[in-house]
């Protein structure tokens, strides 16, 4: 019996319908693989969310569609032939198959790394030689994640009604009028549909107009849908736009990045060398120095032992904070002193204009300057941004593979963290003094894998993560007691901090701002000249400053930072700014919320409202300055 003829247009909304369906079916796929980190929804909540996420899936259907859309309405007779139908089934199934169910079901497990959906800067690390591999060993990991979306593209496929023959009543001359007006029609629905309305005030909606349906910014993220998040934020650059909050005097006055240190300022670490190491995932909840709570009826007290006798032995930031939630973010935050917002400042146009960072101020005065990090040299953008910075010397897995061979790549990322430190030790050795080296572990990464040999006897700890922090502390202490007698150790501030807090929580505040930016941070010196510890809220961005003093003084001259030194100026506010969905500053006892058009600051512990006061304009300044001088690309003291 040959099926029953249907509407080309009728056809073509059941189709569209079926990928709504299968959005939802990602999005419900979203949340109960990330429902801790999203937490539970309530059934008052649902009717928004709701309606947001048709919203936005109304634009990912635009995006993946558009062209299906077109094929199915042009007023041609070609529509009913075999050959055209099968190039629409393909086009659909393909296409869909990839930026409706790959897309989405892979911001599932995506999502648990870096709270955040995947959105154009993600092309960025997609050139690299291990790209194919880590893909391989996601799937491998989520294999039901791979049956779903194979299930999904079935459904798809299935529910496509290829075989339904199209028909029309009309004829001649009426068919192609009739038929243009609905293409015409369709298209105009697809334009607002884009748009995320009709009126002329409605502007391209982009992703932050998921919090207009949800207060919860984690739940956002459940709202937006790709491939909206992709392609909407291609050839975003996150930080050339204007705001004025304030005249350019009164910002300057409640904020400035310019710092003019007193040409008399001491710097009792003047001349020594400084090692940065910028280590992996090194969340505080790793530490039972720093969170001793965490771990009092634990049989393992600390994954990281060794870096908390050093944190005693030096100076402690007790409450350091990331910046960010990337890696990429970390870069210019710890060696720049620059903030990425919206956008990561590396990924921007405008992180190519001159700037005087760390690295070249300490070049500027007499320094070697080297990058390390065990991943290919050009692997995630970090030997680029170093060469930006002003580092001269970049040391990646291919140098190390001319001197020690193939042996020690982890399969993945690069050469394991512990042989890459002795390497790094060996270099830091032949330098010459004074000179500055910032070095990148990597082995605290997914897949957590630790070599073979040693893995028996490292602790299989309470996360994924613990046994590979656990691998990369040993790897610091056999770096120390290698090198710990050498000349160049002994005349070295030593500087850790982590690039960001990892995707495996332990501490439970670890999963909800502020504790999921809370990271391991300190400064450490061989001779004991600098020792203690703050408990002030200390950022990423407070380490350049804090060097040069150390280190320079008033010698360094003017330079630029949104940090502070956190000896020698004590009038800049003790705070940690970030951006999600939103500006946040943090300080000991206060939050300040800002969406750039209404502040609001509330209780650190209870999160009570706290009435206005200078924070709130002084961020605002900040934030000023931060657009006017990135955006600008003016970013450094004349």
């Amino acid at each position: 019996m040959m099926p029953k003829p249907q509407c080309s247009v009728a056809l073509l909304v059941w189709r569209i319908a079926l990928v709504y369906i299968v959005l939802m079916l990602c999005r419900a796929v979203f949340y109960l693989y990330n429902a801790e980190s999203i937490g539970p929804l309530a059934w008052s909540d649902l009717g928004t969310l709701l309606a947001g996420a048709l919203k936005f899936d109304t634009v990912s259907a635009v995006y993946a569609d558009g062209a299906f859309v077109l094929l199915s309405l042009l007023p041609l007779h070609a529509r009913e032939k075999r050959w055209y139908q099968r190039i629409q089934f393909g086009y659909y199934v393909v296409v869909n198959a990839v930026l409706v169910v790959a897309l989405n079901l892979a911001d599932a497990i995506y999502f648990r790394y870096t709270q955040k959906r995947i959105t154009a800067d993600e092309i960025f690390f997609a050139d690299n030689s291990n790209s194919a591999r880590l893909i391989g060993k996601f799937m491998l990991e989520n294999w039901w994640m791979v049956l779903l979306a194979g299930a999904f593209t079935a459904l798809l496929a299935a529910g496509y009604r290829r075989r339904t023959p199209v028909w029309s009543p009309l004829k001649g001359r009426v068919y192609y009028a009739a038929n243009t007006v609905i293409l015409l029609a369709a298209a105009g629905l697809c334009i607002a549909g884009a748009r995320g309305g009709t009126t002329r005030m409605t502007r391209p909606i982009t992703l932050s107009n998921a919090a207009l349906y949800t207060p919860d910014n984690t739940k956002a993220n459940l709202i937006l849908s790709n491939p909206f998040c992709l392609l909407r934020t291609i050839g975003s650059s996150g930080g050339a736009k204007t705001v004025r909050y304030f005249s350019d005097e009164e910002a300057d006055r409640l904020f400035t990045p310019v710092h003019r240190p007193a040409e008399s300022a001491r710097a009792p670490l003047a001349g020594r060398n400084v090692v940065v190491f910028i280590m992996e995932s090194m969340s505080a909840d790793h530490s039972g120095y720093l969170m001793p709570e965490l771990y009092a009826d634990k049989p393992i007290g600390s994954f990281t032992p060794f870096l908390d006798s050093l944190m005693r032995e030096g100076y402690c930031f007790r409450q350091m904070y990331a910046n960010g939630t990337r890696s990429i973010q970390a870069m210019p935050s710890v060696l720049g002193s620059i903030p990425s917002f919206k956008t990561p400042f590396v990924l921007m146009p405008q992180s190519l204009g001159p700037s005087r960072q760390l690295p070249a101020i300490l070049r500027d005065m007499g320094y070697a300057t080297a990058f390390f990090c065990g991943s290919e040299r050009g692997s995630m953008g970090f030997g680029a941004y170093a060469r930006s910075a002003g580092i001269d010397l970049l040391f990646s897995r291919e140098d190390y593979e001319r001197r020690h061979g193939k042996g020690d790549f982890d399969g993945y990322w690069g050469i394991w963290d512990e042989p890459f430190l002795q390497y790094a030790g060996e270099e830091f050795g032949a330098l010459p003094e004074p000179f500055f080296a910032a070095l990148f572990t990597i082995s605290s990464h997914h897949p957590f894998y630790v070599p073979k040999e040693c893995a028996g006897s490292l602790p299989e700890g309470y996360t994924k993560i613990h046994k590979s922090v656990a691998y990369d502390d040993r790897a610091f202490r056999r770096f120390f007691e290698r090198y710990r007698t050498e000349e160049w150790f002994r005349r070295t501030l030593f500087v850790f901090v982590a690039d960001h807090v990892s995707s495996e929580k332990f501490a439970p505040e670890s999963r909800s701002y502020p504790g999921n930016y809370r990271i391991i941070g300190f400064l450490y010196t061989p001779d004991g000249a600098l020792r203690g510890q703050t408990d002030e809220v200390v950022q990423q961005l407070d380490l350049m400053p804090t060097v040069l003093g150390l280190v320079g003084g008033g010698g360094t001259g003017p330079y630029f930072a949104f940090g502070r030194d956190l000896f020698n100026e004590p009038e800049r506010p003790a705070w940690s700014v970030s951006y999600d969905d939103r500006f946040h500053a943090l300080t000991h006892d206060r939050i300040v919320r800002f969406d750039e058009h209404e502040a609001a600051t509330v209780d650190r512990e209870d999160g009570t409202a706290v009435a206005a006061d200078s924070l709130e304009e002084r961020f605002k300044a900040l934030i000023q300055q931060y657009y006017k001088h990135i955006g600008q690309k003016n970013y450094t003291v004349q």
